[in-house]
């Protein structure tokens, strides 16, 4: 196996995790408090991550001024933001409708990465994007089946869905290279230290806390935290910011279906056939390019 298609594996595998995180969330939601569930998510995370670093041998990074605060941003957007703005907005909409919003964020993190960080992509990438966009269309546009739905709570996930955009694609502005588990055990640092105080100024509001919602925080540190960030640093280090925008197309189709088998939400057709454009979004990734472009494209990055 190639080094990308090892790169659109991990990505996959991040992106399948990260779409789990709607079902946990709708758990916690119902059970903590989001900046409190996500303070306990990292204080979990993070003696794993400092294991694993003693394990591997991992240095500690020693990142620029610039660089710390690219890093301070990603942990603001991606490892607090993405977390407590899911966790808010479930609150008030149910796991199906959150798992259909996230099915923006290939379209986000695509136009991140070609406005932010002014990649060029190949025709391919541009294929697949316009395939992950059309399977999400689908499965945004399907007949409302009723439930709950807040419009609040929608603007909410959706902040959330940006937050996840920024923070997948920041890496690629790091002037200096950091290992995935050394940046791994950085997000989870600083992820702590942000919510940690905000999560002392939810504990005067009273709420129900339950078993199944500290379960349910020990699987999002456990698994997506620490399994997810591992796996998808390790393939963007392999393949560009573009390419990796169209594997977030998995999140939604994970959503969708671990919300029908774990919550028993039903599947409409609607999601089939959005998973359908998704997964052929992701074999159009997998084919070569031609020789011929890859060697223009070489000689233009040598001028």
């Amino acid at each position: 196996m190639t080094r990308q298609l090892h790169g659109y594996l991990y990505l996959s595998l991040a992106m399948a995790l990260v779409g789990s995180t709607v079902v946990a969330s709708k758990v916690i939601a119902s059970g903590l408090p989001p900046f409190t569930a996500t303070a306990l998510r990292f204080a979990i995370a993070l003696p794993l991550f400092l294991l694993l670093m003693r394990a591997t041998g991992t240095r500690w990074p020693r990142p620029t001024r610039r660089d710390r605060l690219i890093l301070l941003l990603q942990a603001g957007a991606g490892s607090v933001g993405y977390t407590t703005l899911l966790i808010a907005g479930l609150k008030l909409t149910s796991a199906a409708d959150a798992g259909v919003i996230i099915g923006t964020l290939p379209v986000v993190s695509a136009a991140i990465a070609v406005v932010v960080l002014n990649e060029r992509p190949h025709l391919f990438v541009f294929l697949a994007i316009a395939f992950a966009a059309t399977g999400v269309l689908a499965i945004v546009f399907r007949p409302h089946t009723g439930g709950a739905y807040s419009l609040a709570g929608s603007f909410l996930i959706f902040g959330a869905v940006v937050c996840e955009g920024l923070f997948i694609l920041l890496n690629k502005r790091l002037e200096a290279a950091i290992p995935p588990l050394a940046l791994s055990t950085l997000m989870a640092i600083l992820g702590l230290a942000i919510a940690a105080p905000l999560a002392l100024a939810e504990l005067s509001v009273r709420e129900t806390v339950t078993a199944s919602a500290f379960v349910a925080v020990a699987y999002y540190a456990l698994v997506p935290t620490v399994g997810g960030f591992l796996l998808w640093y390790a393939g963007l280090a392999k393949v560009s910011g573009t390419e990796a925008s169209v594997f977030t197309a998995v999140a939604p189709v994970s959503a969708v279906l671990l919300a029908a088998v774990i919550l028993g939400e039903p599947l409409t057709s609607n999601q089939m056939l959005g998973i359908g454009f998704v997964l052929a979004a992701v074999a159009i990734l997998a084919l070569p390019v031609p020789r011929k472009r890859s060697r223009l494209k070489r000689q233009s990055e040598a001028r």
